[in-house]
């Protein structure tokens, strides 16, 4: 019945949301966020199943909630500690572990409703992709990230900030408090990450393409970089390096343990030897078919096949001309996704944790990929325009000199 309460006030909520971002923007579709929100569903139960039958996460941090005795402020930290936090008063509402999953799920899939707010606000360009497929439906509904993102844990949450970041971080006057909000969901979950956005951020906004004044520029780029200075202690010892000397050394050889160590399960893969481009395609696109090691992995091998058709689309001469010259958003979502990629690539060996882990920062090269083919479309829409306007002119240019 509790489960039952949360779906119809989860589904209130929405319509709340919707009602707002339809006022500002014209573009939204209610329909479309409402099937999608059925669709995490589905996964949530999918999850659920799982849960109760598998090893989880999920059901240790709710373990973590019934063992508790202290106060709700001592659960604020980074990390582990930080679901506790938000899990904390959900479950002394009384909230059973069905609940709590359930609401974890929601705050992944506002992930996705804020994914398809800020591409739609920053690409008004309908592309398709293998002839009939609308690219921004097909990234919306790629089921391995409903999957991860459908549970009580770190990946539903983090996901959900990272893409209310993106979407604050356009207009950031006017979306302070979601930047704000967002922005401590990322450090407090995963402070390597938020890391990797300040970076990006800084990056994005000193070398995209807009007329930005430098005040402007310079502001938030000594803002970021003294965030970072605040909050580096702290994402050095998430990353084990807190005591370090030597942080270039002591992060190969911690990566290299953590690798080792993961690699040893039955979806390991040694990763160690790998060379650098090989580490990216196996973080990027594996398991594929061959080394799927469950039902699991052979449903994501699809969903990678399709990671890598998209990929392809990219691998183009004029690729690299399009990123320098591009918006600082773009800047800003590829560094994000090769840094994190870069720092998760000599840690993970482990397929599953793999499919887990890629889940908050694939999104960021689809809206690189996604934009590319966007602005491609609109220049072959100008230049047929422009020759249909010559054509026009000539035939006006003939008629005039005609004898008739």
């Amino acid at each position: 019945m509790g489960v039952i309460f949360l779906l119809i006030l989860f589904y209130i909520l929405n319509q709340f949301i919707f009602n707002f971002y339809k006022k500002k923007h014209s573009f939204f579709e209610r329909k479309k966020m409402d099937l999608l929100y059925l669709y995490h569903l589905l996964f949530f139960g999918i999850f659920l199943w799982y849960s109760f039958n598998n090893p989880a996460d999920s059901k240790r941090y709710y373990e973590d909630m019934e063992y508790f005795e202290g106060t709700w402020l001592e659960l604020l930290g980074t990390d582990t500690l930080f679901i506790n936090f938000v899990s904390y008063p959900f479950y002394r509402l009384g909230f059973s572990y069905s609940m709590l999953m359930l609401t974890f799920a929601w705050f992944g899939y506002l992930g996705f409703v804020y994914a398809y707010v800020f591409m739609s606000e920053k690409i008004p360009v309908k592309v398709k992709v293998f002839k009939r497929l609308d690219l921004l439906t097909l990234i919306l509904f790629f089921p391995n990230m409903h999957f991860w993102t459908s549970a009580l844990g770190k990946d539903s949450l983090i996901f959900m900030g990272l893409m209310m970041f993106t979407y604050a971080i356009i207009n950031p006057k006017s979306r302070i408090f979601l930047l704000i909000l967002s922005s401590l969901v990322v450090f407090y979950i995963r402070p390597h990450v938020f890391m990797f956005v300040a970076v990006g951020v800084v990056i994005g906004y000193l070398s995209g393409k807009e007329k930005i004044p430098f005040w402007k520029k310079a502001t938030i780029s000594l803002g970021m970089v003294l965030v970072l200075t605040l909050v580096m202690d702290d994402v050095l010892n998430v990353m084990g390096l807190g005591e370090s000397e030597n942080i270039v050394e002591d992060f190969q050889s911690e990566s290299g343990e953590r690798s080792k160590s993961l690699s040893t399960s039955g979806s390991g893969v040694d990763m160690s030897n790998y060379p650098l481009p090989f580490k990216f395609f196996t973080f990027w696109f594996r398991p594929l078919f061959i080394d799927a090691p469950n039902i699991l992995g052979i449903i994501t091998s699809f969903e990678n096949l399709i990671y890598l058709l998209l990929f392809f689309k990219i691998l183009k001469k004029d690729f690299i001309k399009f990123l320098r010259r591009s918006p600082s958003l773009i800047k800003m979502s590829f560094v994000i996704f090769i840094l994190s990629s870069f720092a998760l690539t000599f840690v993970m060996s482990n397929l599953g944790i793999i499919m887990r882990q890629k889940s908050m920062v694939m999104y960021f090269i689809f809206f690189v990929i996604y934009y590319y083919l966007a602005q491609k479309k609109y220049r072959r829409y100008l230049k047929y325009k422009a020759y249909k306007l010559r054509q026009k002119k000539e035939a006006a240019v003939r008629g005039q000199i005609s004898p008739t």
